[in-house]
C-alpha cells in the first residue's frame, strides 16, 4: 500500500475519532483551514511531556482561565504560575514556560514564531515541540514523533532495533508518512492511535485502520514493540526535611534555588540529597523524628526523606526559609514529594486553638 494511501486511511478514521480536547480543533474545522491558537497549543505540548493527557487537562483548564493568553502569561508572577504547575511535575519546564512566554510577548510582540526553527530558538522548545506546534498551529510539513508515534511506526514497519537507537529509523517511517496537507491533523490522529489503539499493552489490533498493512501484527510481534534497551536500576538518595511550625500557625518554608530540582518551587528547608545527608535543621528547636519516609521518584533517582517536625517560638529567627501565615499557605501549592512530607508531618501539630469570641 502507498505511504499516500496510509496517509489517507488514517485521516478518514481521524475524522470520525477525534479525541475531544481542550486546545484542539475538531477536524470538521480544521478541514475548513480553521487553526487552534498557537499560544494554546505551545502550552498543552510543554504540559504534555513526560505527563499524560488525563493529568494535564484540568491544568491546561486552570492556567488558561488565569492566562488566557501569552500576554497574559508573561505579566504573571513567578511564584504563581509555579504554584499553580505544582504537582504537574518537571518543574524546569514551568520555568521555561515563563522565559519563553516573556520572549514572545517582549521581543516578538506577542506572536510565535510560525517555523519550526524560528520556535526552537525559544526557551524550553526543543526539536518535537517545535515540530509539533509548527504542523498543528500553522500547517507546517513537519515531521512530529513521540512516544505514541514511536510505537506506532515500530509496530507499522515490524522495526525490531531497540530504542533509543530506532529513533532515526522510526523518525525516517514517520516522515514517509507524513503528507503534505491537513498536516496537523495527521500528526494528532497518529498519537490519537497510539494512545487509543495501539497502546503499549493489549493494542485493539481489530479495529485499528492500518491493520491490514500493519507487519507486527501479520507476525504477531506487536506485544514485544517497541523494543527497549534494558533499563539501569536508580540509585536511592537520602535527605532531611524539616517541617516547622509557629505558635501564631505560620509554617517554616523556603523558595529553593531557581537552578536544579524544583527549581523556584516552594517546599520545606531541608538537606542536600546524598548518599549521607548532613543533619543541619534550619532553627533552633526541639526537632523531632516522623515515624515513616517521604518517597518520591524523580527521572533519574528514587529519593527517600526522613522528616523531623518542631513548634517554633514566634521569636525564632530561621537560618533557612521564611514564615508564611497559616491563612495564605496552600499545601496543594507544593510540588509532589514536598506535599508528601507535608501529610505525613501534619499529624504531629495540635490544632491552633482560636480566640475566645468577645461577650
Amino acid at each position: 500500500m502507498r505511504d499516500a494511501d496510509l496517509s489517507l486511511i488514517l485521516l478518514d478514521w481521524y475524522d470520525r475519532n477525534a479525541r475531544d480536547l481542550p486546545w484542539r480543533v475538531p477536524p470538521d474545522l480544521s478541514r475548513n483551514g480553521i487553526r487552534p491558537d498557537p499560544y494554546r497549543v505551545w502550552l498543552s505540548e510543554v504540559m504534555l511531556q513526560q505527563t499524560t493527557v488525563a493529568a494535564v487537562k484540568s491544568y491546561f483548564e486552570r492556567f488558561t482561565r488565569l492566562w488566557p493568553n501569552v500576554n497574559e502569561l508573561a505579566r504573571a508572577e513567578d511564584a504563581a504560575v509555579m504554584a499553580e504547575w505544582a504537582g504537574l511535575g518537571y518543574y524546569a519546564r514551568a520555568r521555561n514556560l515563563l522565559k519563553c512566554a516573556r520572549v514572545v510577548s517582549g521581543d516578538l510582540g506577542g506572536v510565535f514564531p510560525s517555523t519550526a526553527e524560528g520556535l526552537r530558538q525559544l526557551p524550553g522548545i526543543g526539536p518535537y515541540t517545535a515540530a509539533a506546534i509548527a504542523a498543528i498551529a500553522f500547517g507546517a510539513r513537519e515531521t512530529v514523533v513521540d512516544g505514541n508515534v514511536e510505537r506506532v511506526m515500530a509496530r507499522l514497519f515490524d522495526e525490531h532495533t531497540p530504542l533509543p537507537k530506532a529513533k532515526p529509523i522510526l523518525t525516517t517511517h514517520a516522515a514517509s508518512l507524513t503528507p503534505p496537507k491537513r498536516t496537523g491533523d495527521y500528526a494528532q490522529a497518529v498519537m490519537d492511535l497510539g494512545a487509543t489503539i495501539c497502546t503499549p499493552r493489549s493494542p485493539s489490533c481489530g479495529i485499528c485502520p492500518w491493520r491490514d498493512p500493519c507487519l507486527a501484527r501479520q507476525r504477531g510481534t506487536a506485544a514485544i514493540l517497541p523494543g527497549k534497551e534494558p533499563k539501569k536500576a536508580k540509585p536511592v538518595r537520602f535527605g532531611f526535611a524539616y517541617v516547622g511550625r509557629r505558635g501564631d500557625g505560620a509554617w517554616l518554608l523556603e523558595t529553593r534555588p531557581e537552578r536544579g530540582l524544583l527549581g523556584g518551587m516552594l517546599g520545606w528547608p531541608g538537606s542536600d540529597w546524598t548518599d549521607e545527608p548532613d543533619h543541619d535543621p534550619p532553627a533552633e528547636a526541639d526537632w523531632r523524628v516522623v515515624g515513616g519516609e517521604a518517597r518520591h521518584t524523580f527521572t533519574h533517582f528514587h529519593l527517600r526523606l526522613q522528616i523531623l517536625t518542631a513548634e517554633l517560638e514566634v521569636s525564632v529567627s530561621p537560618a533557612a526559609g521564611h514564615f508564611i501565615a497559616a491563612r495564605d499557605f496552600r499545601p496543594s501549592a507544593l510540588p509532589t514529594v514536598m506535599r508528601k512530607v507535608f501529610d505525613l508531618a501534619a499529624p504531629s501539630f495540635p490544632p491552633i486553638e482560636k480566640p475566645a469570641a468577645k461577650r
